[in-house]
Formats: C-alpha cells, sequence, structure tokens
C-alpha cells in the first residue's frame, strides 16, 4: 500500500490526481487531501440543479465533477477527504463499509464513536459527517469520502442550496442530511493538521509522512489532466444529463416565465413567456439563446449588444441573465 499526503487545496487537481492514480498507477493507494471551498457534484447528476448558482459564482466558489456517482458535497479546508485505491471489481458489487472500517477504528482510538449507516454514511450521535462514492476501472475500485472535521456549516448549506422546481430531469438528485463536525466530538481540541497526521499514523502504520509524496513527474501529469478535464466547463457542466430548465420572475417590465431544454450542456430550446410588452416579435430572441451553453458567461457574450429593452420593456442583460439561471 502506497500512502500519500496530497497538501495540494486545488479542487481540479485533487480529482485528477484520484483518476491518475487509479488509471495510471498499479499500487494499492490510501490518501489524504483537502480541498479549499468548492462544490463537488457527482458523476450522474445535472451540476446546475445541485448548485446556488449566484453563490457559487459571487464567492467564486469552483464546481468540479467527480468520477463517482452519489450527490453533490461542499469541501472546505475543514474537511478532509480519504481515497483508498486497489483491486475490484462490479461484479462484486458496492462494498463501503470494507473501506470505512479503518476510519471507524482510527476515530475510535481518538476517543469518537462512529457508526456506519445506510448506504454510505458515517454518523456521529446521528448526525452524518463522512459520505461516500465509489468507482470501478478495469479491475481496481477507487473509494472516497469526506469526513467533516471542523466545515463552516453556513457555506456548506449556501453553495448546495436550490430551488428544485427549475429544473426537471432524471439526474441522481442529492438528500440532505442533518450533519455535524468531528471537532465538535473529539475529548480534547485538536487541529487539523494533528487530525490528519493522527489519522495516517493510524491507517499506515506510523510511515514518515515526509516519504508521502507526489513526485514531480507525477504531479506534472496530473495538471495535465485538470487541464484537460477537471478545470472544463465541458466536464464539469456539459456532461449533466438532458433537462428541463423553468423559472418565473417579476421583472421591472412584468412577469417573465422562462422555459428551456438543455442537452449536453447546450439550450435546443427556448421559450420566454409572461404579460411583458415589447416592439420586437420575441421570436428572435429565443434563437439567439438556442443553442448556447447554459452557463452564463457564454449567455452573456451571445446576448451583449442586443437591443433587449425592445424584446422585453424594462428587461436589462444582467436581469435576464438572473431569469436563465
Amino acid at each position: 500500500m502506497r500512502y500519500i499526503h496530497n497538501p495540494v487545496t486545488d479542487p481540479a487537481f485533487n480529482l485528477a490526481a484520484e483518476e491518475w492514480l487509479l488509471t495510471r498507477s498499479d499500487e494499492d493507494v490510501f490518501m489524504l487531501w483537502r480541498n479549499r471551498p468548492a462544490v463537488i457534484v457527482g458523476r450522474n447528476q445535472n451540476t446546475l440543479a445541485e448548485i446556488d448558482e449566484a453563490f457559487t459564482r459571487t464567492r467564486g466558489i469552483p464546481v468540479v465533477r467527480r468520477l463517482s456517482g452519489g450527490g453533490a458535497v461542499f469541501h472546505d479546508l475543514g474537511n478532509i477527504n480519504f481515497t483508498f485505491i486497489t483491486r475490484g471489481n462490479p461484479s462484486q458489487g458496492l462494498d463501503f463499509e470494507r473501506f470505512t472500517a479503518p476510519i471507524q477504528q482510527a476515530l475510535g482510538a481518538m476517543g469518537v464513536a462512529c457508526e456506519f449507516s445506510g448506504r454510505n454514511d458515517l454518523l456521529i450521535d446521528g448526525k452524518k459527517f463522512s459520505g461516500n462514492a465509489q468507482h470501478f476501472h478495469a479491475g481496481r475500485i477507487l473509494h472516497h469520502g469526506t469526513l467533516l472535521f471542523a466545515s463552516d456549516m453556513a457555506d456548506l448549506s449556501g453553495a448546495l442550496r436550490t430551488d428544485p422546481e427549475k429544473y426537471r430531469d432524471k439526474a441522481v438528485k442529492s438528500v440532505r442530511s442533518r450533519v455535524t463536525n468531528i471537532s465538535s466530538h473529539l475529548p480534547a481540541p485538536m487541529e487539523v493538521t494533528a487530525f490528519i497526521k493522527a489519522l495516517m499514523d493510524h491507517v499506515s502504520g506510523h510511515t514518515p509522512m515526509d516519504d508521502m509524496v507526489l513526485s514531480a513527474e507525477e504531479q506534472a501529469s496530473i495538471e495535465a489532466l485538470a487541464a484537460a478535464r477537471y478545470r472544463t466547463w465541458e466536464w464539469n457542466f456539459g456532461s449533466s444529463p438532458a433537462y428541463n430548465f423553468s423559472r418565473r420572475t417579476r421583472t421591472p417590465g412584468g412577469l417573465l416565465d422562462v422555459n428551456m431544454q438543455v442537452k449536453k450542456g447546450l439550450i435546443v430550446k427556448a421559450r420566454l413567456f409572461g404579460d411583458y410588452f415589447g416592439v420586437r416579435d420575441i421570436d428572435p430572441l429565443e434563437r439567439r439563446i438556442e443553442g448556447c451553453a447554459h452557463e452564463r458567461t457564454a449567455l452573456e457574450e451571445r446576448l451583449s449588444g442586443l437591443p433587449l429593452g425592445e424584446y422585453l420593456n424594462g428587461v436589462t442583460l444582467p436581469v435576464l441573465l438572473d431569469c436563465l439561471f
């Protein structure tokens, strides 16, 4: 087993590191890592349906899709992620308890009693502190999980707050749970770095952490993968399942009811209804929206320079963009 303490906090790099170690390495791996604030969505989810787009955009919180299924989660530096990569076959089915057992044992040694529950969660006093997911590739399995140590719960709830009525699709929906931080249950205060060391010591048998680094060559290959996949709109948003979007908004010019069909991240049909006034027929504006990525910057570029007030009296570009998300 190779033990890795990955100090990088860039979510795109870290998810790329998991894929690279799974697909380009034959070694069994246990890795600990953290992300700066980010939303990580499941492989089979509709990204925009899972996030508060305005919240993440205005706060500069990146949204990245992972390889594994399951629901969307918020990461910050108060959350530790653990990854196991080893031999595994889909025919054997999902086995979350196998990989969470060492985590439970480590926490027990620190004086924190916890239990496995449901499909893939670890609980303390009935509250979730760890969610887990798995992905199979070529006879190997990647298991990863979150460990809420001292996460900012306000940011967590804000980044994932959504209006489920806007998006109608068959994508996997996240299930919100009552959550807690490990730090609130420790017998004595502990810094997150000390917790990481204690956890790694328990799992690795006190292997020196100075030996747990990715080589410069590995880092360069991982960064190339991050640039090709995990930093792209096509992977993080465009890979979402097809969905129908609808939103009704009271604008300065009247009620605007937006309905759009989106496939592979592109708007294939747009209809703008409402009690608004305009001196131009609305059809050309709807056609202008169609074919564009359902992404704020792309739509802003597509619609910039149009006399929007002539189609939708009193509606400016920022107002219309808000209506499209």
